[in-house]
Formats: C-alpha cells, sequence, structure tokens
C-alpha cells in the first residue's frame, strides 16, 4: 500500500476531488485485472466494511442507479428499488457498463461517471470517519468522509444489503 498524493499518476475520480477542494487519500494495489473487493481491502489492510463496491443497476423504465455497498456484502435490490422509487432494479451487464459510465468493472466510482445517477450508499457508511472505494481505474482506491463524498457527487444513504 503507498499514499499517492503528490505523485504523478492520478485518475480522473482524484482530478475530481482535487479540483473540489477535497480532502483524500489515495491507494495502489497490484492486479491483473478485476479482483473481489474483499481481495482489495485485505491488499490494503483496510476493515472490509469500511470499503464499498459501486455497483450500476437499470430499473424496468431503463433508469439507471449507483449503489455503493460494503465490499463483503450482496445489494438486496429489493432495499434497492425501494430506495430510489422503482419497483424492481437488475445488475447492469458487465458489457453495457463502459459505454455507460466509462468506467469498467472493477474499476467503477460513483465519482466522474459519463452522467450522473441517481447514487445511494448504505447506512452503514455512516458508521466510519473515512470510506475507501475505486479511484475510478483497476488498482486505484481512494479514502475520503461520507460529507467530503456527498460534496463530489448527490449521494443518500439507505438500508441496501441483506
Amino acid at each position: 500500500m503507498r499514499d499517492l498524493k503528490n505523485k504523478a499518476e492520478k485518475t480522473n475520480v482524484m482530478r475530481i476531488l482535487e479540483q473540489k477542494k477535497l480532502t483524500y487519500s489515495s491507494y495502489t494495489y497490484e492486479s491483473d485485472g478485476a479482483v473481489s473487493g474483499v481481495e482489495v481491502a485485505a491488499m490494503l489492510g483496510f476493515d472490509k466494511d469500511r470499503v464499498f463496491k459501486t455497483l450500476v443497476t437499470e430499473s424496468a423504465s431503463k433508469n439507471h442507479y449507483v449503489f455503493m455497498i460494503p465490499v463483503a456484502k450482496e445489494l438486496d435490490l429489493k432495499k434497492a428499488a425501494l430506495s430510489v422509487g422503482e419497483k424492481s432494479v437488475s445488475m447492469l451487464k458487465s458489457k453495457d457498463l463502459l459505454p455507460l459510465t466509462g468506467y469498467v468493472h472493477g474499476g467503477c466510482s460513483p465519482i466522474g461517471m459519463k452522467k450522473q445517477f441517481k447514487t445511494v450508499i448504505d447506512k452503514t457508511a455512516e458508521k466510519f470517519d473515512k470510506i475507501v472505494f475505486s479511484a475510478g481505474k483497476i488498482g486505484f482506491q481512494v479514502e475520503i468522509t461520507l460529507e467530503d463524498l456527498k460534496k463530489a457527487v448527490p449521494v443518500t444513504e439507505a438500508e441496501l444489503t441483506y
């Protein structure tokens, strides 16, 4: 694990956070592709409950929603749909992720998507001083307060997991 601040390599997420003058820490890990969020948490030495994954869904009405949940948990699709006022949502197909968001599976961040979608984070994020999530590229993570995340993108909270 290494802090990237003041280093040359930055992702768009980091640039956006800097433009908004938000404080963050960034970390990298070695990877040959997408690894599970639990593996990322272990590699970086973080509590898996404090590391969040970014999931993109689609409703029957073709609206898209972003959900952030702890990496070791599963998204409860019924709770997710309820949180955004839909009857149901389903996971977006992997092949549709890049064209829709600009991000690949394993490197999806709620910050810096091609279009801003309604974003909901699991209520457990409130328990932590800072949370960790993808910096928009496989191998890169950012750590930020929930309050600062809300300054970067509009985020609401709800119970989203089983």
